[in-house]
């Protein structure tokens, strides 16, 4: 009986991911068409619309936007997310319970409904369009991203290491960043690779933010979609699942290696 069902299992799952598969088999080989319009399967290979994306400035300039915006969202993410983990798990009180629901709400409530607030906040403060504004938002949607992780390795953190570090003459911040962040490195960087993603791949609340000249790369994309239909926009999502399954799959590698590297 356990044989058919584990086949029964393993099927369904391979079919899940087929499907989840199934759009990036799509716009990958239409990224590389030589047809000036959709066509599947492509007619002929051609990296014309790479070309196209990158020398048009509202496609390249949308992607360094998304490209600085995302790198300093993983600092700022990766810090207080750090810091609201650590003020969750060591910290004592009934505050603990609401504070938590609260990182945690951006994850929770509808992006339009996020995206809404985030304007209609944005525009009083002048925010709208900017880069800050862009940074400010994206922060605050990442920032359960890592909290999650940091949050899952502070509770199998074994304390008494960092009493033997006090016992030996450590203080607390070289105790710190000496013992408690390598320990907790693995979350930290999965909490990191995650801000990122967030961030690169943020379309709803960017769309409400967004202005003529300041666009991140899913925007641009999203616009381009309703405006014209051209291979620059496969070209270009193309290049987001690059980097994203890039970031994904040296993450991975990471892991293994220290895993390889504790046994």
């Amino acid at each position: 009986m356990k044989q058919p069902r584990r086949i029964a299992l393993k099927a369904f799952c391979t079919l899940i991911a087929l499907l989840l598969v199934a759009p990036v088999l799509v716009v990958v080989p239409m990224a590389f068409t030589s047809s000036r319009t959709f066509q599947f399967p492509p007619p002929g290979f051609s990296t014309q619309w790479f070309s196209e994306l990158f020398s048009d400035p509202a496609w390249t300039d949308s992607f360094v936007l998304s490209l600085k915006v995302a790198g300093v969202v993983v600092v700022l993410a990766t810090s207080l997310g750090t810091l609201g983990a650590f003020a969750l798990v060591r910290g004592r009180g009934r505050w603990t319970t609401p504070v938590s629901a609260f990182l945690m709400a951006p994850m929770i409530v509808p992006g339009v409904i996020t995206a809404i607030g985030v304007y209609y906040v944005f525009l009083k403060w002048h925010l709208a369009g900017s880069f800050t504004g862009f940074v400010v938002a994206h922060t605050a949607l990442a920032i359960p991203m890592v909290v999650i992780p940091v949050r899952a390795s502070l509770q199998g953190f074994d304390r008494r290491l960092e009493r033997a570090a006090a016992s030996l003459g450590a203080g607390p911040v070289a105790t710190f960043f000496h013992v408690t962040v390598p320990l907790l490195a693995p979350g930290i960087l999965t909490g990191a690779l995650f801000a990122f993603l967030v961030s690169w791949d943020e379309a709803i609340v960017s769309l409400f933010l967004a202005s003529p000249f300041s666009r991140t790369l899913p925007v641009q994309l999203y616009q381009s979609v309703t405006s014209s239909l051209t291979p620059t926009i496969a070209a270009a999502s193309t290049v987001i699942i690059a980097v994203s399954t890039t970031l994904l799959v040296v993450a991975g590698i990471i892991a293994v290696r220290r895993e390889a590297k504790n046994a």
